[in-house]
């Protein structure tokens, strides 16, 4: 490379660069160095985050899944007990099915039966007499209400004498006068789970509720406490930390060490599992690789201070030429090169900012493509042409299209008479109400007519359901402008708005000449989209029998019989839109 111009006071220049590039590349040659040693520290401590964030996901997952067997296999069990409804002399069978059921299932403190009229028919406890035939109305009880309307329900973490945690389960039958049965679970049993649960040496697992009270810990005193809020509390600060970080977190324990933990969740009780590992045993291994990176620091030092003189020197001139390059940009002209003479990293530089230049006038020209496609396409189909460099869409074919135009009803006498600022602002106001709800629905607005407007959907791009979009845009323009009309009959304005729309086919492409292209559609479904149009009273949007065919069933279409239409021998079967039916329009 040479030197570039502007070279007056060029001495001071390079004095100051070069002091400031010596410093910039002394850094540059001793930031390998740092950077070996920070990155070897970094992805060392990434790995080892990320080995944490499987080991432990697993574990919890692992953990999540059995005890929602657990949960599961009570709920499939008690769905037994309620394949039939209840019958006059079943009591005893049902009682002994119940005591099988006890026996099966040690989590089980006690089983309540309750028929299809809401009545306890049975109750049978470990821990509290035995009931049978009470007739007791439970059709109130939570657990009976949700079953019913769930199937299975899961009642709230309880905790007895503010003890051992227990939980209601209820399942009710396929049928409603099969009836529910309600179980009370003793939750200590997950114990079992939870203690068989070790990472590393002094990893560990617990279990919280939806409430964040303890259900499950290897420290079975620390359960017995679980209805305690203040002894969970740093349980549930750890679950909060997880929840934030959006993987494994970092927190601190019942005794208050730091500890690395992940979390899943069980679905259906809306319980949580935390695995954790004590912090220094987790990051043990990364002490090692800080170490080694002090060595390479000091190694690499002497020779970053000569490679940085030398190479400061070399760069002043190159920089200078580069700045101007700049400067060259930075006014327009996206036409000027930098000469390049070697081929080192100068070099190099060179060549990208002279890709860049052509890059910037390639996407000067980008913008101004894109912004004639928007004068009469959607932008996201605008968009499209430009990134495909498609422009087979814009070409003259034959397709069958939905056709909208609108206009306003009384605006010419209003025009006639008001000022030109106030009608130039309704027609802003107007074509921005629109212009939003068309460029929403992704159609294609072809011209601007007066106050009128002629929409397309179906071409240039694909629309997969032209007829039911094609509605619901007329129904959105209708919505946008009637609140606009209200707005200026306020004002004294006698202004409606009508909307017209067909579907058939039609010749599609571009027309125009070399310097003004516009797209539209040419055929007699166009015709006819402008003869609806002019047929709609205000707020009305009047369509033609294939379009209503087309939406038969989604739209509620009132006939109002044949039309002679301007244009048209026969007389139209025209049809209004009166509103969508409910859950099919959408």
């Amino acid at each position: 490379m040479t030197d570039s111009p502007g070279r007056a006071g060029a001495s001071g220049f390079r004095q100051s660069l070069l002091r400031k590039y010596f410093l910039a590349l002394f850094a540059a040659a001793v930031m390998p160095l740092l950077g070996s040693g920070g990155m070897e520290a970094w992805f060392g401590y990434q790995d080892q985050r990320e080995r944490l964030d499987e080991l432990l996901g697993v574990e919890a997952r692992a953990a999540a899944s059995r005890i929602q067997s657990f949960v599961d296999g009570i709920g499939d069990q008690l769905g037994w007990m309620v394949q039939l409804p209840w019958s006059a002399g079943a009591e005893e069978r049902q009682r002994l099915d119940a005591l099988r059921l006890l026996r099966q299932v040690p989590a089980i403190v006690s089983l309540t039966l309750v028929d299809g009229a809401g009545r306890e028919q049975l109750r049978i406890s470990r821990i509290g007499l035995n009931q049978v035939g009470s007739l007791v109305d439970r059709s109130a009880d939570p657990a009976v209400a949700g079953a019913r309307m769930v199937r299975i329900w899961y009642g709230p973490v309880t905790y007895f004498r503010d003890s051992e945690p227990f939980m209601r389960i209820a399942v009710a039958g396929n049928r409603a006068v099969v009836g529910v049965a309600v179980a009370e679970i003793n939750l200590k049993l997950i114990w079992d789970v939870i203690s068989a649960i070790h990472v590393g040496r002094t990893g560990h697992a617990f279990v919280l509720d939806a409430e964040g009270r303890l259900i499950a810990h290897p420290d079975i005193s620390l359960v017995l406490r679980g209805g305690d809020a203040a002894a969970a509390r740093p349980l549930r600060m750890l679950r909060d930390a997880i929840r934030a970080e959006g993987r494994s977190a970092i927190g601190r324990d019942t005794a208050g060490a730091s500890v690395v933990a992940a979390m899943a969740v069980v679905p259906g009780v809306d319980w949580t599992v935390i695995v954790h590992q004590p912090l220094l045993e987790a990051f043990g291994p990364i002490d090692k690789a800080l170490r080694r990176t002090g060595a390479l620091l000091l190694l690499g030092s002497a020779f970053a201070g000569i490679l940085a003189f030398w190479l400061a020197r070399r760069m002043t001139g190159p920089i200078r030429q580069i700045e101007y390059g700049t400067e060259q940009i930075g006014a327009g002209h996206f036409d000027h090169r930098i000469p390049v003479s070697s081929a080192d990293e100068l070099g190099r530089l060179a060549q990208r900012f002279n890709a860049m230049a052509g890059e910037l006038a390639l996407s000067q020209e980008r913008q101004e493509r894109i912004s004639r496609l928007r004068r009469f396409l959607a932008p996201q189909v605008a968009e499209l042409v430009d990134r495909t460099g498609d422009d087979s869409l814009l070409e003259g074919r034959r397709v069958e299209v939905a056709v909208i135009f609108c206009d306003l009803r009384g605006f010419t006498p209003f025009s006639a008479k008001a000022a030109p600022d106030e009608v130039m602002h309704v027609l802003a106001a107007y074509f921005e109400a629109l212009g939003r709800v068309i460029t929403e629905h992704g159609a294609t607005l072809t011209q601007f007519t007066g106050d009128g407007l002629m929409v397309l959907l179906n071409a240039p791009v694909i629309c997969p359901e032209a007829s039911p979009t094609a509605m619901r845009l007329a129904i959105d323009m209708q919505d946008a402008v009637q609140s606009l009309v209200a707005e200026w009959r306020h004002r004294g304005y006698a202004i409606g708005f009508g909307v017209g729309a067909t579907m058939g086919p039609a010749t599609v492409g571009q027309i125009g000449y070399e310097n003004r292209l516009d797209y539209t559609a040419i055929g007699p479904v166009v015709n006819l989209a402008g003869r609806l149009c002019a047929a709609a009273e205000d707020g009305q949007i009047l369509i033609d029998s294939a379009l209503a065919d087309q939406v038969q069933g989604l739209f509620d279409a009132a006939p109002l019989g044949p039309r002679v239409l301007k244009g048209f021998d026969a007389g139209i079967e025209i049809y209004s839109i009166v509103r969508p039916v409910p859950n099919a329009a959408a």
